[in-house]
């Protein structure tokens, strides 16, 4: 697995006019393949009227799934610059539609590439970006009455809880980065005077 990878903070629109050609990127986040065509598939029948609507995705930490289509714009100058600002920019599992409306104004394959991919860009920069690191996860388990304080201990000391489930002990799920388990077993230990269960689970991905 990648140790980190970055995506966009949020779904949105951005919307740029060039040469009376307006330009609407659609962004959103994709878990899957499948969630990146759904949403192709939606901003498409939103705009159904519109005389283009292409599209680019990334998919997998390692970008190991990338697509991209033209939609009938000459080949090469619509969803290959998008797909390519996509990873210039370092983005994955992220979906963009760049919606165009004609307005009269032929802009060339040059001009072509240049919006298609410009308008990328813009709305990135417009709706922001996040970065992602690989986490091993980790479950705690301590009694009720050490829960309280060991849980603003982990906040204090930076952790990622993620989850906190109670029952006749308390367990909570924490993200470490693979190279402070061992501190961060040692740190429990002092924590709790040696009484918290711990046990390391598989690995998942959290915001920074």
């Amino acid at each position: 697995m990648q140790d980190e990878y970055r995506t966009v903070a949020r779904a949105g629109v951005h919307e740029t006019e060039i040469n009376r050609s307006r330009f609407l990127c659609s962004l959103a986040p994709a878990a899957t393949e499948q969630d990146a065509q759904a949403f192709v598939a939606g901003v498409r029948k939103e705009h159904a009227d519109a005389t283009h609507n292409c599209w680019a995705y990334v998919i997998g930490a390692d970008a190991g799934v990338q697509k991209a289509s033209d939609d009938g714009e000459p080949g090469g100058t619509a969803g290959v610059p998008m797909l390519q600002m996509l990873l210039r920019r370092d983005m994955r599992y992220v979906v963009a539609v760049v919606t165009r409306y004609y307005g009269g104004v032929k802009l060339g394959a040059g001009g072509l590439i240049r919006a298609y991919g410009g308008a990328v860009g813009e709305a990135l920069d417009d709706l922001g970006t996040l970065t992602r690191r690989r986490f091993r996860l980790a479950t705690v388990t301590v009694d009720h009455h050490r829960a309280g304080k060991l849980q603003n201990d982990l906040r204090t000391a930076g952790r990622a809880v993620r989850d906190v489930r109670y029952a006749e002990a308390v367990t909570i799920e924490v993200g470490l980065p693979e190279a402070d388990v061992d501190t961060f077993r040692s740190w429990l230990a002092d924590a709790t005077a040696g009484s918290a269960g711990f046990e390391l689970g598989g690995e998942a991905y959290g915001d920074a």
